[in-house]
């Protein structure tokens, strides 16, 4: 395990259960840890303290994002808002990783208002322990029909729904994990991610499929990131839309900006929302 030292101003303020956000999914490249960022910074800008969780060893692209968030503070002689984080190796064997990720989160919920958990694009007992940990799960999903198996089994002939996924099972299987070891029940929401790739046929198939699913499984469906060069930039520099020209980052804003910055917006909200309205995973 790596953990970054806890930021100036952050402590045992809040001791209790933190409320857990997992950002889940099987595939790769579908933009997991740019939202598990933004939504961090969001936190960490409303006052909260907050703790991040990485659990991708292969790839640790939340663990880079965070790196070259403190490189950019300590070169530029500023302070950012900072989430007290670790990053979880695999210990080769299911009780090592699930002991591992227990200590971390007993730590964290010592002190965080919030506990934002990361997971690789696969299979993993880590993975697995992650998501059964959530009291709020978000599914970043490509809005393209290849993607779309992450959630269901679809005739292409018909385009109907033919059954549930692995990941799908997966996720019916940790919820009941997570009832049996306290009482908990997970909110899932799912994130149509480059809605611009799709036709107008298309993303209307699409969006009956989401529809159908979201009903069978129990998880809203909201609109989430479009595919902007401006994220893949913030990445090098471990910044988010929510710092420009706050904490001494300077930026001339475009339209591009304003643009991204306006849509994260109402995916923040709209997370909100389908948190408070204690949505389900089926």
């Amino acid at each position: 395990m790596e953990q970054q030292t806890p930021p100036h101003g952050q402590g045992a303020k809040n001791p209790g259960k933190a409320h857990v956000i997992v950002v889940g999914n099987e595939k790769g490249g579908s933009g997991k840890s740019t939202v598990a960022m933004h939504l961090i910074v969001s936190l960490l800008r409303g006052g909260l303290t907050v703790g991040s969780v990485d659990l991708d060893a292969r790839q640790a692209t939340l663990s880079r994002y965070v790196e070259n968030r403190t490189a950019y503070a300590e070169k530029h002689h500023i302070r950012l808002p900072m989430s007290v984080h670790y990053s979880i190796l695999p210990s080769g064997t299911q009780a090592g990783d699930e002991q591992n990720l227990r200590e971390v989160m007993e730590y964290l919920n010592g002190f965080c208002d919030t506990i934002v958990i990361d997971t690789p694009g696969a299979d993993t007992f880590l993975s697995r322990a992650g998501h059964s940990y959530a009291d709020t799960l978000i599914t970043p999903l490509n809005d393209s029909f290849i993607d779309l198996d992450v959630l269901a089994r679809v005739d292409p002939d018909t385009m109907k729904v033919l059954g549930g996924s692995h990941y799908t099972q997966m996720v019916f299987d940790v919820r009941k994990r997570r009832q049996f070891r306290d009482g908990g029940s997970i909110a899932w929401v799912v994130l149509r991610n480059r809605l611009s790739h799709l036709s107008a046929r298309s993303k209307h198939e699409m969006e009956r499929l989401i529809g159908d699913l979201a009903q069978r499984q129990g998880f809203v469906h909201i609109q989430g990131l479009g595919e902007r060069v401006i994220y893949r930039e913030l990445f090098f520099s471990g910044l988010t839309l929510l710092d420009l020209n706050k904490d001494g980052v300077q930026v001339d804003m475009n339209m591009s900006h304003v643009a991204a910055r306006q849509e994260l917006r109402v995916l923040l909200d709209a997370i909100s929302k389908a948190q408070a309205g204690g949505h389900r995973a089926a």
